[in-house]
């Protein structure tokens, strides 16, 4: 008798042992983050506070941004080896969602975004975005100076002296994309041509613009909210220009992060999780006010971020399922174009 009781309570004692260790074990999320990693990783640790949920994050690299990090999603396919898509821009995003391999959600916080920079099935959010803006040096030029649109890097004026990242990558080729679908074939074809033409100097990424401005190399370049805001931190003789602000004109050009879970992903409960971590306002607040300076799209966020907008900016209308479809005849003529660039 007291050797079955003492044997009942071993293999009691021994699956309470083991449930501990299979309760106990941490939960893991893989994010692949084409947000650079100085912006991201903290978040990331910040939702393993909160959650005990550990992220395993795979970042891009500053030549190929999320190209290529779509393409390891697009070659997994109905296998895939990633939950989340933290994406920095959005067409590569809806070049998945178009691929069928994101899985749609239904989340309240959904709705406190704009519908324009949310699909209407759920399969990925809108979030944090970074403005299209020009950055001047100001030694050399003075306010009234100051190109003002983005029509101006044809203008013959500024031959030369004046660079944009290679328009294959990240937010430069969404920011192309758009203008196809914004403008239509021949006229984006007509002014990506006079860009070539005017030598407009084609950089790696639009870091290396911000830099090459803020040394004096350039007088003045396209680049986005967040490298323009880290040249004036460090202090650079830099100006910012929200560019096509008169009225009637073409506005300046948001890109959101993105968001989404994978069809099929491994870990959808931790998923969901992450991505509804990333559409609390408390993350669109660390962005807006950190060195990222992204602009809020959440309208229950009312922080501004800490590069300085226009009290009324004019946005460019964009229909972004349309650039998407833009996507591979922009990318094929512009490959050709600036081959070797």
């Amino acid at each position: 008798m007291l050797g079955r009781v003492a044997g009942t309570l071993f293999y009691a004692a021994w699956l309470g042992v083991v449930a501990g260790c299979w309760s106990g074990s941490p939960q893991q999320v893989v994010v692949y983050t084409a947000l650079d990693e100085e912006f991201s990783a903290p978040l990331l640790e910040r939702f393993r506070q909160q959650t005990g949920v550990e992220p395993l994050p795979k970042y891009d690299t500053e030549s190929t941004k999320t190209v290529g990090l779509a393409q390891a999603i697009l070659t997994q396919g109905s296998r895939p080896q990633c939950d989340v898509f933290w994406n920095n821009e959005v067409l590569h995003t809806l070049r998945l969602h178009r691929a069928g391999l994101l899985q749609p959600l239904q989340l309240p916080e959904a709705e406190n975004f704009p519908r324009q920079y949310r699909a209407g099935d759920g399969s990925w959010f809108g979030f944090a975005a970074r403005a299209r803006v020009l950055i001047v040096n100001k030694e050399k030029l003075s306010a009234e100076e100051y190109p003002r649109s983005i029509r101006d890097l044809t203008d013959p004026r500024w031959r030369g002296q004046a660079g944009m990242a290679k328009p294959l990558f990240g937010t430069t080729a969404t920011h192309a994309a758009c203008l196809f679908a914004h403008w239509g074939e021949e006229k984006a074809r007509a002014f990506f041509r006079q860009v070539k033409q005017n030598q407009v100097r084609i950089l790696a990424g639009n870091r290396h613009v911000a830099e090459e401005v803020a040394a004096g190399r350039l007088l003045w370049g396209i680049t986005d909210t967040d490298d323009a805001h880290l040249a004036l931190r460090a202090g650079h003789p830099v100006a910012v220009v929200f560019p096509d602000q008169e009225p009637g004109g073409l506005g300046t050009l948001l890109i959101p992060n993105t968001v989404c879970v994978l069809r099929g992903a491994p870990h959808p409960e931790a998923a969901r999780r992450l991505v509804r971590f990333l559409l609390s306002p408390e993350v669109e607040r660390h962005l807006a006010r950190g060195p990222s300076a992204q602009i809020p799209l959440n309208s229950q966020v009312k922080q501004r971020p800490r590069l300085p907008l226009p009290e009324k900016l004019r946005t460019m209308p964009v229909d972004f399922e349309q650039a998407a479809r833009c996507w591979e005849p922009s990318m094929q003529f512009l490959r050709e174009l600036f081959a070797g660039g």
